[in-house]
């Protein structure tokens, strides 16, 4: 159909199918190599908007002259690629999918150069987190209610708690951590210990965000009927500071409360070789042994 430009060949032309059948992975596997194209994150944006306004005189039936059908498939793609499919305004260009190629080429090249320090593989891994983050948001769904809009901060921290935390203490993991008996002489390492550890500090570290996090949005979302909201907008921000303040000042120790800080474990519950090397030693007189699970 290329070249075509007679009324004929556009009547009945439906912008918005799809161009290849996604019931299928090669139609959808097309589909996606042709919206995240990282070429299209060149363009400037006064192309993409030519792209939308072309898209939506299509939509509305009224192709300008001389379009053909490859053009109105381009300016689809344009329009695919850079404006969000619910509410039609330009994303962001690093949330786009078609920046995924660049961005996540140059992130993940430097997280696997520089991992020698702790600082570097901190700095990057933040790098790497905040990017997710803004791609999630950028391509979320943006018909959801405000009220949980307002709670995709609280899924982003509870995701970045269960990744970053493991990978920061993943030689624990691969390695284990020294347990003792209840009188702390030294018995061996345990992975076993240390992954039991390390997941109650996940669950500690998302519950230490989570009053603020969600009781905070649906206060804020009541006070913001209010008129006398309405007009000092400029101070939400610092206001929501505040409030989530006085919400960690409880909440941080009572996170850190919620499991001893000396973390028992059943020696039946320990490696087989670790276990039978307490009870070689020792018999039954350890049945349980001590780590220190961190914070």
């Amino acid at each position: 159909m290329t070249g075509l430009t007679s009324m004929e060949a556009l009547k009945g032309f439906d912008i918005d199918a799809p161009r290849w059948d996604q019931s299928t992975f090669m139609g959808r596997l097309k589909h996606f190599f042709n919206i995240t194209d990282c070429r299209t994150v060149l363009l400037p944006d006064s192309r993409l908007d030519e792209a939308k306004a072309l898209v939506e005189s299509c939509r509305a039936g009224s192709v300008p002259p001389g379009t053909t059908v490859e053009q109105l498939h381009y300016a689809k793609k344009l329009y695919d690629s850079a404006f969000h499919p619910d509410t039609g305004d330009r994303m962001n260009l690093i949330g786009r999918m078609s920046f995924q190629v660049p961005g996540g080429m140059a992130i993940t090249g430097f997280m696997l150069q520089f991992y020698r320090t702790v600082p570097a593989v901190v700095f990057w891994q933040w790098v790497n987190q905040s990017f997710n983050a803004l791609v999630n948001y950028t391509n979320r769904n943006a018909k959801a209610p405000p009220l949980v809009a307002r709670w995709v901060p609280f899924a982003a921290v509870a995701a970045a708690n269960c990744v970053n935390i493991p990978m920061m203490r993943q030689q624990e993991i691969l390695n284990g951590i020294a347990v003792t008996d209840e009188d702390g002489n030294k018995l061996g390492h345990s992975r076993k210990a240390a992954v039991k550890g390390i997941t109650q500090v996940v669950i500690s570290r998302v519950t230490m965000a989570a009053p603020g996090m969600i009781i905070l949005p649906i206060i804020m979302q009541r006070l913001e009927k209010y008129r006398f909201m309405q007009k000092i907008t400029f101070l939400h921000g610092p206001l929501q500071v505040m409030m989530v303040g006085v919400f960690l000042i409880f909440m941080v120790p009572a996170a850190c409360s919620l499991f001893p800080q000396s973390c028992s474990m059943a020696v039946s519950k320990l490696e087989p070789e670790l276990r039978e090397s307490i009870i070689s030693q020792y018999g039954d007189r350890v049945s349980y042994v001590y780590f220190n699970k961190g914070l």
